[in-house]
């Protein structure tokens, strides 16, 4: 009887530990309010686990919801204007992978808006970056209010019906802007990159080109440097990532 009461005791003990640990687990939702299918992109950061296969089909109006492990770090991001065939071989227009729908560790082809978040012991740190360029309108915001500020990031104007000439990427049929590309990206200078004599916050300042990001999207990173303005913090909190955020 008495070794029966010990198992019964330490399966209970064991169940409410499984409870706390779920109950705590950072949850992570993709919402697509875009009006045509969006398929997000996932990639982690180095020696953290792959999700997702790190890429699906999300329709229009609909919700994926991801468990986060422990202290993970990564980005996501949207492609757009995609075609896959049975075996997952295809190819998007924006923010593409390596021509699969399943990205598994491959990073999106820029010009791409992204959403980044790592998630700390005490506190977790999140953003939305114009740093490789703009494709599709990002929202990331805490979905389950923890504490600290716990604010919103995300560039909701579409930077596509502003984007200088110079930085366009167009359709096939060069009817219209589908994505923005980076200053850096466009003209692969240290100036715009931050990188050589401009890899620190003292040399590496704002330009005309991210300029025109921050106007459009102030909650956004513009360059590499934009932290003051731009990255979010939260403790406790589930994140929802938006597409489209501005669509109705």
């Amino acid at each position: 009887m008495a070794v029966m009461l010990r198992s019964l005791l330490t399966f209970t003990l064991f169940a409410l530990l499984f409870s706390c640990i779920q109950v705590s687990a950072t949850m992570l939702t993709l919402y697509n309010k875009c009006a045509h299918p969006v398929w997000p992109g996932i990639l982690p950061n180095a020696g953290q686990p792959l999700l997702a296969r790190g890429g699906f089909k999300l329709p229009p109006n609909k919700t994926y919801t991801l468990r986060l492990p422990r202290l993970w770090s990564g980005r996501f991001w949207g492609r757009h204007g995609c075609s896959f065939d049975a075996t997952g071989r295809g190819h998007c227009a924006t923010g593409d992978c390596g021509g699969s729908l399943f990205c598994n560790g491959i990073g999106g082809t820029p010009p791409a808006t992204l959403a980044e978040i790592t998630l700390g012991k005490d506190q977790d740190f999140y953003d939305v970056s114009l740093v490789d360029g703009y494709n599709l309108a990002i929202s990331i915001t805490p979905s389950r209010r923890g504490s600290g500020k716990c604010s919103y990031a995300g560039c909701v104007n579409d930077l596509n019906l502003k984007c200088p000439v110079g930085l366009q990427v167009r359709s096939k049929d060069n009817r219209r802007v589908v994505a923005c590309k980076s200053a850096c990206s466009a003209f692969n200078s240290p100036r715009y990159c931050c990188t050589g004599n401009f890899g620190n916050p003292q040399s590496c300042k704002p330009t005309a080109y991210s300029r025109i990001f921050k106007a459009a999207c102030p909650k956004a990173y513009s360059y590499a440097f934009d932290d003051p303005t731009s990255i979010a913090t939260c403790s406790g909190g589930n994140y929802l990532v938006t597409f489209c955020p501005h669509h109705r």
